[in-house]
C-alpha cells in the first residue's frame, strides 16, 4: 500500500510510526510540508528512509510565511533532492479565513507554476473553495494533481477526473456520518482513487481520538472495498499501481 499524504514529521514518534506502518503493509509514504518551517524535517525524513518520499509546498493557512525567496527555495530544494516527488501541500482554504483570499490565490498560482517548471504533480488542499481551486488549476493547464482529502460532490469529482486528477481518500470515509464522500467513492472508478491518511489528523474509525498513522491505511482500503463490493486486496493492488504510475515511483520501495 502507498500512503500518498502523511505528515510523519508531526507525529509524536516518527521512527516508531514508520516501523509500525511497514509492519502493517505500507510500502511507501509521501510526506508533504505545510510551511517553510518544516521543509528541513520533510527532506531529512525522505532522505533517511527508503520508503519515504517528500513533497514541498506551503499550505494556505501558512501563506504569511511565503516570502519573496520562498519560490526560489522550493525550486532549488526540489531540484537538488530526487526523493522529493511532488509539490504540496498547496491550495485554497476558505473555511478558516476568507480575509486573505487574494494572497492565497497568488501563492497557489506561484506554487503551481513551480510544479509546471519541474514537471511534478501537485497535492491540492481544497476546503470550501472548489470552484476557485478548479478554475485556477484548469487555467494553468495542470495535468497531474491529487485532490487531497476530497470533499466535493459526485459532479465535482467527475470534473476533476475528466482533467486527469486523482481523488485522495482518507479516514473521513470511515466516519458513519460521511454520506457524501461514501457516495463519491461508490460512483467513481477505483483507478481514480489513491489512499492517504493525512496523519496525524482524521484518524479512521475505530481509532478516532487517537493520533493517526499510516499503519491505519488498511482501514480506509477496507471501507473502499466494502463500498465498491470488492476485496481489500484488490483496492490495495489498484491504488498502489495508480500511485506508483502517477508519482513515478520505481520498483519495490
Amino acid at each position: 500500500m502507498i500512503d500518498t499524504h502523511s505528515h510523519i514529521d508531526m507525529l509524536k514518534n516518527p521512527p516508531l510510526a514508520i516501523k509500525e506502518s511497514k509492519e502493517a503493509g505500507v510500502d511507501v509514504i509521501i510526506v508533504p510540508s505545510s510551511s517553510p518551517d518544516n521543509f528541513g524535517a520533510v527532506l531529512n525524513l525522505a532522505n533517511s528512509y527508503p520508503m519515504l518520499f517528500g513533497a514541498l509546498g506551503v499550505h494556505p493557512e501558512d501563506v504569511l510565511k511565503y516570502e519573496e525567496n520562498t519560490p526560489k527555495d522550493i525550486y532549488n530544494l526540489v531540484s537538488q533532492n530526487p526523493k522529493v516527488i511532488a509539490i504540496g501541500e498547496i491550495g485554497l482554504d476558505y473555511y478558516w479565513d476568507r480575509t486573505n483570499i487574494k494572497k492565497q490565490t497568488e501563492i497557489f498560482k506561484s506554487q503551481l507554476e513551480i510544479a509546471l517548471c519541474l514537471d511534478l504533480p501537485v497535492l491540492i488542499h481544497d476546503r470550501e473553495a472548489h470552484e476557485d481551486t478548479f478554475n485556477i488549476m484548469k487555467g494553468l493547464n495542470i495535468k497531474k494533481a491529487v485532490m487531497h482529502c476530497f470533499s466535493g460532490s459526485i459532479d465535482f469529482a467527475q470534473k476533476c477526473i475528466n482533467e486527469g486528477w486523482l481523488l485522495g481518500i482518507g479516514g473521513v470515509l470511515t466516519f458513519k456520518n460521511s454520506k457524501k464522500i461514501k457516495e463519491v467513492v461508490k460512483s467513481v472508478p477505483l483507478e481514480s482513487i489513491v489512499l492517504e491518511t493525512d496523519a496525524p489528523y482524521l484518524t479512521p474509525h475505530p481509532f478516532r481520538g487517537e493520533e493517526n498513522s499510516p499503519k491505519y491505511l488498511k482501514f480506509i482500503a477496507k471501507e473502499i472495498a466494502n463500498l465498491k463490493d470488492t476485496t481489500t486486496e484488490h483496492v490495495d493492488i489498484v491504488t498502489t499501481q495508480t500511485a506508483k504510475n502517477f508519482f513515478n515511483i520505481k520498483g519495490d520501495e
